[in-house]
């Protein structure tokens, strides 16, 4: 997938047509939409074109349950296309969005739902919009974000890595803690696939990030402490703890920016943000919140001398620089 162009101009329109609206109106499914379901999905694609000769695959899977309403809302309301003008400030020229909602497979109706890779305002609105916010989620304090990284790892293709091993980009927000495993059984009832056994967490955090750039975005400081510490041991500083859900467009945005190396460093992301009208006490909280990624990015960083603030987690180990290269 991933054919036609983008226009900022409609995209804005869009959104701008409904930023009054409230969450039942822009999402109106009251189930799983046939065409999210994933039962029986062989693959989605992103592909390239003679429109995108350079596509860039990039999954947002979010977390629908019942706290985690407001991202969804957001990117549909407002800040999606900020996320696409960011990408094109830094010249991400071809990127090609897909869209999952993740519930609990212990407790949901509709825990996984998979949209497909697009390019154009429309299309990358319409699968947004057809997700089903259930607004479940379990009580056991953890929800089913290991799904996300089966998926990708299993049921995605993408020209960037064929073509150019280029990884792509896989943002999962959320603020509880992921299930110790993909469970065989979930993955038979709800996908179709046949698995000898469940695959511990870790392995499937593997898999996804041999293709896929992988992040962990919590939405705010005041939901981190539930939920911080184990995605750090299992992803290091591709946990991004954020100060407002708002920021999650901003900030995947210049996660992209800095990977893929068009950002060179944090005083040019500042330039950037503020070039694109981003507020300065966003911007403030953006810079705050990637500072930890940014270290690790940065070929001197473990050369300066570095006292942390109490409390903040220590430096990841070099396999996960290795992990995630």
């Amino acid at each position: 997938m991933g054919q036609g162009n983008y226009s900022h101009a409609a995209h804005a329109a869009l959104v701008a047509d409904r930023a009054s609206a409230s969450r039942n109106e822009v999402f109106t499914q009251r189930g799983c939409h046939p065409l999210m379901n994933p039962h029986g999905l062989k693959i989605r694609e992103s592909r390239d074109s003679g429109d995108h000769p350079n596509s860039l695959g990039i999954v947002f899977a979010l977390d629908v349950t019942g706290s985690m309403g407001d991202i969804p809302q957001s990117l549909a309301t407002k800040e999606l296309p900020t996320f696409m003008a960011l990408l094109n400030a830094v010249g991400v020229a071809d990127p090609q969005l897909l869209f999952m909602a993740i519930g609990d497979a212990t407790s949901d109706h509709a825990p996984l739902q998979v949209g497909q890779f697009e390019s154009t305002a429309e299309l990358m609105d319409q699968w947004l919009t057809w997700s089903y916010l259930e607004g479940g989620g379990g009580g056991s304090g953890e929800e089913s974000y290991e799904l996300a990284f089966y998926m990708v790892a299993q049921h995605t293709d993408m020209d960037c890595w064929v073509k150019r091993r280029k990884k792509g980009y896989l943002f999962i927000t959320g603020d509880e803690l992921p299930y110790p495993a993909v469970s065989r059984h979930q993955i038979g009832s709800l996908v179709g696939d046949t698995l000898d056994a469940d695959v511990p967490i870790a392995e499937a955090i593997a898999a996804a990030a041999e293709t896929y750039h992988v992040f962990f975005l919590i939405p705010d400081l005041g939901r981190r402490g539930r939920c911080e510490k184990r995605w750090r041991d299992l992803l290091g500083d591709h946990v991004i703890c954020m100060e407002e859900p708002g920021d999650a467009c901003a900030v995947a945005a210049a996660i992209v920016g800095l990977t893929e190396r068009a950002i060179p460093d944090m005083d040019a992301l500042v330039a950037t943000l503020e070039a694109n009208a981003i507020a300065p006490q966003r911007v403030s909280a953006i810079v705050r919140a990637l500072r930890p990624y940014a270290d690790l990015l940065d070929p001197n960083a473990a050369t300066r001398m570095h006292v942390p603030a109490a409390g903040t987690p220590a430096a990841p180990s070099a396999w996960w620089k290795r992990m995630f290269a």
